[in-house]
């Protein structure tokens, strides 16, 4: 899928990939389909989706889990259960 923003008479495009599987290591072994992320734009931004009354820590967890195993720096959980979408955002980085 492709997502394209415009500003200023100028196209960017970035690729987004939909319930990306992320799998779990531990010593030698795998779980393939351990964790699925709801977004991942241009391999390095998560976006975790949400439509909850109240984000709990549990899901900051559950984000900041995504990010370590799939060595990535940056997410965003993105609750759409508010009045203003700019209540809902909460962005988290791994290892900066």
């Amino acid at each position: 899928m492709r997502f394209a923003w415009f500003t200023n008479s100028r196209r960017i495009a970035f690729s987004v990939r939909k319930q990306v599987m992320i799998p779990i290591r531990y010593d030698e072994l795998t779980i393939d389909n351990g964790y699925r992320i709801d977004l991942l734009v241009d391999d390095r931004v998560v976006i975790e989706l949400k439509a909850l009354e109240t984000i709990l820590p549990v899901h900051r967890g559950q984000l900041l889990s995504y990010l370590r195993l799939g060595g990535f720096k940056l997410g965003y959980l993105l609750n759409f259960n508010v009045a203003h979408m700019r209540d809902g955002i909460t962005r988290m980085v791994n290892g900066l």
